[in-house]
């Protein structure tokens, strides 16, 4: 890498780590103010509160991490240009093109950070989050319906009236079904541990069948159940789709289409993670027009704020699309690429009418 390409990756990155340091502390203060609603439940006090906050740290860094490339590349950019250190870099034959390059590779580098925090970290202290509020309040996951949550298996129905937060499951009862329709059996029971390999440890089970010959019932105190249900589907309850990791995505969505349900809400989850490293790059990208005017064309306070309104913009034409994808059924994959290309576009145009100036 060239010393000049170092000299502008270095800028960017100090600017950017500052704005990512400032959005961390607001979002940490918003995180704070909502969880003293939660203050005085149980064991819930400042200690926990302030455990839970940290655990938020991960998913909020994720999410921000573009707008602060967005940002920070303004602000560094807009600095050279106003100390005159960007006309010297022209002058002596550095293209906005190679800038735009440069601004390219430092981008790809912020996101693998932002690949192993969606993948690994963010969903893992989400879920850990959530778990420690909810032992420390003594509550259990939130069901779907009054009844519980209710899950399609192959031929069997499984409702479960509580999921606590240790994946221990209460009150557990199977309906299987027969090939014509019919009702066969029901499988109850008390209390199901997970074991892995798609095996759960049931406790105090009572089985009723239903036959030509009769009604039998046989109680047993444990039994294993192989059931498609797993820790990681019932993570969903916990977590909302855009803060899962990409795999415990793709088995869930798997599991909706073996059963004939709906997935696109997580289809288009998915995609998002598929894209979302090339997210910084473009908005690093779209940084450069309006940073590169000049002094004359605004100070560097309101081409960061353009710069605000630019990565606003994305944001809200990404959940409009989503939303109108929802809707109408559209395929996940254009849904979450085209606000992307709409950008990158706007981007390179940008970028090649200042090259031109």
């Amino acid at each position: 890498m060239s010393l000049l390409a170092r000299y502008l990756a270095s800028q960017v990155l100090v600017a950017s780590g500052f704005v990512l340091l400032a959005l961390l502390v607001l979002f940490a203060f918003f995180d704070v103010m909502q969880e003293l609603g939660s203050l005085g439940r149980n064991d819930y006090g400042l200690g926990q509160a302030a455990v839970v906050v940290l655990l938020n740290m991960p998913g909020h860094l994720y999410e921000i991490l573009p707008v602060a490339a967005l940002i920070g590349t303004l602000f560094a950019l807009s600095r050279l240009v106003g100390n005159s250190e960007f006309a010297v870099m022209r002058i002596s034959g550095l293209s906005s093109w190679r800038v735009a390059g440069y601004f390219a590779v430092i981008g790809v580098l912020l996101s693998l950070l932002v690949l192993v925090l969606g993948e690994f970290v963010a969903p893992w202290s989400e879920q850990a989050a959530q778990r420690y509020k909810l032992l420390a309040t003594r509550s259990v996951v939130a069901q779907q319906f009054r009844s519980g949550l209710w899950v399609k298996d192959g031929s069997s129905f499984i409702n479960v009236r509580e999921v606590m937060p240790d994946n221990t499951l209460r009150g557990i009862e199977i309906y299987g079904f027969e090939a014509d329709g019919r009702l066969g059996w029901i499988r109850a029971a008390e209390q199901a541990n997970w074991r892995g390999n798609q095996t759960w440890d049931l406790q105090g089970v009572m089985e009723t069948r239903f036959g030509t010959d009769g009604i039998r019932a046989a109680r047993s105190e444990r039994q294993d159940w192989h059931s498609v249900l797993t820790p990681d589907i019932l993570s969903v309850l916990l977590v909302a789709p855009e803060k899962m990791s990409a795999r415990t995505l793709w088995r869930y969505v798997a599991h909706l289409k073996e059963n004939n349900q709906k997935a696109s809400r997580y289809e288009l989850a998915l995609w998002t993670k598929f894209i979302s490293p090339f997210v910084i790059p473009i908005m690093m990208l779209i940084a450069m027009p309006f940073a590169i005017q000049g002094p004359r064309a605004g100070g560097t306070s309101s081409k960061i704020f353009i710069g605000i309104l630019a990565g606003l913009g994305f944001h809200l034409l990404s959940r409009l699309f989503g939303h109108l994808g929802l809707l109408n059924d559209w395929p996940a994959v254009v849904v979450s690429i085209l606000p992307l290309l709409i950008f990158l576009a706007i981007a390179l145009a940008g970028i090649r009418w200042v090259d031109r100036r």
